[in-house]
C-alpha cells in the first residue's frame, strides 16, 4: 500500500472483528490449521453452495492441488488464458503437464471459440479465469468439455461473490452433465475478501476431496492417525509425495470474520462502479469495463482501456500522470507470452493470442475497494479525466470499441 498517495490503488478493510479474532485465536494457543480453519471451511462452503471446500495458504496452492489431485502430468495439455497472472500457468507445469493458450473474448476472459480450435488428442483440461470478477461463458466450456472429455478447474481468483446465470462462481451443481471439477478462490491481500494471504479450493467430488485433503498437508493420510492412534501421536504415514499448503487458524479467524462481510464489501464494489461510471461514460478517450447481462460481476476490478488513438501519450505514461495526481493504479495483466519463461513457447502456434496482445497496452485498473468514498472515486476520476483531456490528440482517426 503506497501512503503518501491520495488514492491508493488497495486499501485493506480490516475491522474491530478481525482484530478481536486473531486475539482470541492467539490466546487459544491453537495457531495451525485446527478448529478455526475448519469452521472457516463450513462457513464458505455454505456461501459458495458446495459439498466440499480445504482452506489453504494461496490459490496458488489449490490451484495445483485440484490439477494435481485429477492426476495432470508430463504428455497432458491444459488449456488457460493468457490475461491472467502468471500462477494460473506456473500450477500447470508444476504437475509436468504443457500450458496451452487460448485467446481472449470482448469480455478479456477466456474465447470459448479459441479454446475449442487448441484442443487436441493430449487435452485433459481447460482452466478458465473469470477476469476482474466477471464469470466466463462457462455453458459453453462446461460443454467443451462434455464433448471432448476434459476436466474443467476454475480459477475464481478475483470472482468470489460473482455469479454466473444466478450461481457463485465455482458451484457446479452437476445436472444432466459435468459443471467444473474444482475452482480456487483468492484471499489475497487485494482480493474482495482476504487472510493476508490463503485460499480455498472446492469441489463437487468427494474423492477429489479426499486426495486433495491428503496432498495439502505432505501428503500423511489423515486416516493414518485415526487408525494408529493406539500407538500414540507421534505415528504417522505418508502415502502421496504432497506438500505443505494448509492455512492456519490465525488466517482462518480473519477469514471468518471477513466472510460475514462479503455482501457488504460487494454492495460498496457496485455502488463505486456506478460513480465511476457516471464520471467516465461520456469520455471518448477511454472505454469502460466490459459486464455481461447474464452474471452478476464481483468488481475485483475496474479495468479501464485507453483509446490510444485519441491520446499522445501512452499507457505508461498515463500511469506515471496519475501518481503524480496522488493516484495508485495498475495493470492486469501482463500477458503470459510476454514473460521469459514463457517467450521460447509464445510463437507457437497453439499460443497465439493476437487479442489479448491488442489488449494489454489499453489497460489500466484504477483504485476499487470497499473503504473508498465518493469524494476517492470523484477524484480519480477527475485526474483520468484531467490526464485525458491535457494529452489528447487534436486530429483523431476511429475510436477502437
Amino acid at each position: 500500500m503506497n501512503n503518501d498517495l491520495r488514492v491508493p490503488f488497495h486499501r485493506p478493510s480490516i475491522g474491530a472483528e478481525e482484530i478481536q479474532a486473531v486475539s482470541q485465536t492467539l490466546e487459544s494457543g491453537w495457531l495451525t490449521s485446527g478448529p478455526k480453519t475448519a469452521e472457516f471451511e463450513r462457513n464458505f462452503k455454505d456461501c459458495v453452495g458446495v459439498p466440499h471446500a480445504l482452506a489453504v495458504n494461496s490459490c496458488t496452492a489449490g490451484l495445483h492441488l485440484a490439477l494435481a489431485a485429477l492426476g495432470l502430468g508430463p504428455g497432458d495439455e491444459v488449456i488457460t488464458t493468457p490475461l491472467t497472472f502468471c500462477a494460473t500457468v506456473n500450477v500447470i507445469m508444476h504437475t509436468g503437464a504443457t500450458p496451452v493458450l487460448a485467446d481472449i473474448g470482448p469480455d478479456f476472459n477466456i474465447d470459448p471459440e479459441s479454446a475449442a480450435s487448441r484442443i487436441t488428442s493430449r487435452t485433459r483440461a481447460i482452466l478458465p479465469v473469470h477476469f476482474a470478477g466477471l464469470p466466463c461463458k462457462m455453458d459453453e466450456i462446461w460443454s467443451l468439455a462434455r464433448e471432448h472429455g476434459l476436466y474443467v478447474v476454475e480459477d475464481c481468483a478475483h470472482s468470489l461473490g460473482a455469479k454466473y446465470k444466478g450461481v457463485p462462481t465455482g458451484s457446479s451443481p452437476l445436472d444432466g452433465g459435468r459443471g467444473s471439477d474444482a475452482a480456487a478462490y483468492s484471499f489475497y491481500a487485494t482480493k474482495n475478501i482476504t487472510t493476508g494471504e490463503g485460499g480455498m479450493v472446492v469441489t463437487p467430488h468427494g474423492a477429489i476431496a479426499d486426495k486433495m485433503k491428503v496432498l495439502c498437508l505432505h501428503g500423511i493420510s489423515r486416516d493414518a492417525w485415526n487408525r494408529y492412534s493406539a500407538k500414540g501421536n507421534w505415528y504417522y504415514e505418508v502415502n502421496e509425495a504432497g506438500f505443505k499448503y494448509n492455512m492456519s487458524d490465525i488466517q482462518s479467524a480473519v477469514g471468518i470474520e471477513q466472510l460475514k462481510k462479503l455482501e457488504i464489501f460487494a454492495g460498496r464494489r457496485r455502488q463505486l462502479v456506478q460513480l465511476y461510471d457516471e464520471l467516465l461514460g461520456g469520455v471518448e478517450e477511454c472505454v469502460l469495463p466490459p459486464r455481461s447481462e447474464e452474471s452478476e460481476h464481483a468488481w475485483h476490478l475496474y479495468a479501464l482501456r485507453l483509446n490510444l488513438d485519441r491520446l499522445c501519450i501512452d499507457r505508461a505514461a498515463f500511469m506515471d500522470l496519475l501518481r503524480e495526481r496522488g493516484v495508485g493504479a495498475s495493470v492486469h495483466f501482463i500477458p503470459i507470452p510476454m514473460h521469459p519463461f514463457f517467450r521460447e513457447h509464445a510463437g507457437l502456434a497453439q499460443n497465439a493470442c493476437p487479442e489479448a496482445m491488442a489488449l494489454y497496452p489499453r489497460l489500466v485498473s484504477l483504485p476499487l475497494f470497499p473503504a473508498m468514498t465518493g469524494d476517492d472515486v470523484a477524484y480519480v476520476a477527475d485526474a483520468v479525466k484531467s490526464i485525458l483531456a491535457e494529452h489528447r490528440k487534436t486530429a483523431t482517426v476511429g475510436v477502437t470499441a
